[in-house]
């Protein structure tokens, strides 16, 4: 073993273990390396800087923009509308429709983002019809795992492994090369979610026809309990605080949530913008429960807190859960950090914490992905707060929300521009990324997209991760890293011969992709595959297959995707659950494609 290598070999490790750590985060941990390789000699600058002129890098970012172009024009919200209404109350039904819709659209964008599209309309779905969210969440998670193995746009592994063999001087796999594997496991993960979905059981989300309301979250975050309302007295020290100063309130940390006003006969609510200034008789609704004396001290009278006290103002007062999505910028600071109330005029009263929820003092609690919290604010405010999806997911709102269907008159145009693209890129008329920036360039002069959305759409974290593991494929190979990997598989299986070698591939990729990325696994495995290959003197095609395959089967842990972590809270699930479901299925995907590979891509 060279220095060389055990320099990349120890870099390589670093950046897995502070993968597997999730600090510090994955493109910072991509920076890093992009500065040690050439540092250390391995590489030189321009060699460690491809990656930024990798056109996968740039199809890559593309293909988020005509994702938010189709949710920004409302065709996935009126996919979700469709499965609604042609489900029904059939459980069956609900899980097929749902599982091939999410697939389908998965097929063309982000599965992370089909999916976090996809959970109020499930959330909201199981609220109508007395369906355990238990029953969909899981689901879910899984089509859009599979959604990546149906298209070689569908995900950005398939484009790693791609790219792997035409550097390899080959030619790279077809637009639907992989889609007939795609199709049969999704074949099965549906029919084997309708029958392991039993085992997940769990309580419905509510009664059949119902949708949840104020009265059903209060309850449910057990903001009553902690919740008073006060009149504000002529002498109260408060008056003319803003609400920004009121936060620490004689030794408490106290949230206001609303003020409550009367003037000339009429009650308005003022909701909690920092500049509301309290006044004399203000009524203020408060999480704190105040002594006796202290309330003296404060000039507060206690008044009776109603059942409905939230209902009563609906119309001016909107209240939603909201998740925190993953690469979120709000994971790991805490309520008060984020300054919701400035930023998004919403205040949070209630947060769900690692399943369970927090009573009391959760204002300086850091949040982690996957954590919901109950919001209340203007309707717009909190419908506004919802298009952030990058950082929050907004899931159904309760029965006194509006319904509000979204604007879509350039959904024709966001349509027409996916199908051209997807034309343009089976026949192979352009280049794929020149197909996916003509798809941008008509969803931009059709108004599906602005500018402003467009850089907003692009996951700048992934697209950084990428770049910065590409060159790890080149170090690996000049150091000789990828034969020393290769002379271990051949001698630890290739004389079982090479089924059993795809079946090896496939479960070393699977088992690193419980650790790391499945886009940094691709990057790493690919080589690998492809050397393994042709030191066999086979096919590569099948190999890369395999890794393209392993890559979306991340269905053992909730952590594997954040395809997986988004669902969790949602569907109250554990751990154990994943794996306990999660751990046949991919053991069902392997023997599918160690059989169906080489007979569809003869070695």
């Amino acid at each position: 073993m060279t220095a060389d290598l055990m320099i990349v070999l120890v870099l390589l490790l670093g950046a897995v273990a502070m993968f597997a750590i999730g600090r510090p985060r994955m493109d910072v941990v991509a920076i890093l390396m992009i500065l040690a390789l050439p540092l250390s000699g391995v590489l030189t600058v321009p060699e460690t800087l491809a990656g930024f002129a990798d056109p996968n890098v740039v199809l890559i970012a593309a293909l988020f923009v005509v994702g938010e172009g189709l949710a920004r024009t409302g065709v996935t919200y009126r996919l979700g509308d469709w499965l609604t209404r042609t489900a029904g109350e059939s459980q069956t039904r609900l899980i097929v429709l749902l599982m091939l819709s999410v697939a389908l659209l998965g097929a063309v964008m982000s599965s992370t983002g089909v999916v976090a599209i996809f959970i109020p309309v499930a959330v909201s779905i199981a609220s109508r019809t007395g369906i355990s969210t238990r029953m969909l969440m899981m689901p879910l998670s899984f089509a859009g795992l599979i959604s990546g193995m149906l298209t070689l746009i569908a995900t950005t592994p398939n484009l790693i492994v791609d790219a792997e063999l035409q550097r390899a001087g080959l030619g790279g796999f077809d637009f639907f090369a992989i889609t007939p594997f795609g199709l049969v496991i999704l074949v099965l993960g549906t029919v084997y979610m309708l029958f392991a979905g039993r085992f997940l059981g769990g309580d419905a989300t509510g009664a059949a026809g119902a949708r949840r309301t104020f009265s059903s979250l209060i309850a449910d975050y057990r903001v009553d309990a902690r919740t008073q309302r006060y009149r504000v007295g002529g002498r109260s020290p408060l008056i003319g605080l803003p609400l920004a100063e009121v936060d620490d309130v004689d030794g408490h940390r106290a949230t206001v949530l609303m003020i409550e006003r009367s003037r000339l006969f009429r009650r308005t609510v003022h909701l909690t913008a920092d500049d509301v200034v309290v006044g004399k008789g203000d009524v203020l609704f408060v999480d704190v429960s105040f002594s006796e004396e202290e309330r003296e001290r404060l000039q507060l009278e206690p008044l009776e807190m109603t059942e409905g006290f939230f209902h009563d103002y609906s119309r001016q007062v909107g209240m939603a859960e909201v998740l925190i999505a993953p690469d979120s910028a709000a994971a790991g600071k805490s309520v008060r950090m984020l300054q919701l109330s400035t930023r998004h005029g919403v205040q949070a009263v209630g947060i769900r914490h690692g399943g369970r929820v927090v009573d009391r003092d959760f204002a300086d609690l850091r949040l982690a992905v996957g954590d919901t919290l109950l919001v209340t604010g203007a309707w717009q405010a909190i419908t506004a707060l919802g298009g952030a999806r990058r950082d929050y997911i907004l899931l159904d709102l309760p029965a006194e929300s509006a319904e509000v269907a979204p604007a879509a008159n350039q959904a024709v145009f966001a349509i027409a521009s996916v199908l051209l693209m997807v034309v343009l890129m089976v026949t192979g008329l352009v280049p794929n990324v020149i197909a996916a920036l003509i798809a941008c360039v008509l969803m931009g002069a059709f108004r599906c997209i602005d500018m402003n959305s467009a850089y907003r759409a692009i996951h700048w974290p992934t697209l950084l991760l990428i770049v910065g593991m590409l060159p790890f494929a080149l170090a690996l190979e000049r150091t000789g890293g990828v034969d020393l990997v290769v002379d271990g598989l051949l001698a630890a299986l290739g004389g079982a011969g090479p089924y059993v070698l795809l079946g090896g591939i496939f479960v070393l990729t699977a088992a690193i992709g419980l650790f790391v990325s499945n886009t940094a696994t691709a990057v790493l495995m690919a080589p690998i595959a492809i050397s393994t290959a042709v030191h066999l003197g086979v096919s590569p095609y099948p190999f890369a297959m395999m890794v393209a395959l392993a890559a979306s089967s991340a269905f053992m842990t909730p952590v594997s995707s954040p395809v997986n972590t988004l669902v969790v809270e949602p569907g109250r699930y554990r751990f154990i659950d994943f794996v306990r479901i999660g751990t046949p299925f991919t053991i069902i995907t392997l023997v599918v494609s160690v059989l169906l590979v080489p007979m569809l891509m003869p070695l």
